[in-house]
């Protein structure tokens, strides 16, 4: 699984995840910066990304439109990275379920 992370959340993770979730990047690092959350979901969508955000709004897509792509929500609030990091990497079990579910749309972790 590779992981595309929102805007709200620091690029250092891609390097701190890279031995779980190689492959993955930040909106701003794939030219997304300014780009609306229709056009990031698209981009996961296209280019086999699981979304990983903060934002209710991508919770709300993942509703309405079903996967892919699947979205990791991080229900934590803003965090230090090596909190966020540690988060994912202390949920890999319910992340690798989540990932084989197809039906999953939305990962919720607190």
């Amino acid at each position: 699984m590779k992981l595309l992370l929102d805007q709200n959340l620091s690029f250092k993770l891609c390097t701190h995840l890279t031995d779980l979730f190689p492959g993955s990047t930040q909106v701003r690092l794939a030219g997304l910066a300014e780009a609306s959350d229709r056009a990031v979901w698209n981009f996961a969508q296209a280019n086999g990304f699981t979304l990983v955000s903060l934002d209710s709004d991508f919770a709300e897509l993942a509703a309405l439109l079903g996967p892919p792509p699947k979205l990791i929500w991080l229900r934590c609030g803003n965090q230090p990275t090596a909190v966020i990091g540690g988060m994912l990497r202390s949920r890999m079990d319910a992340i690798t379920a989540f990932e084989l579910d197809a039906a999953a749309a939305c990962l919720e972790i607190y």
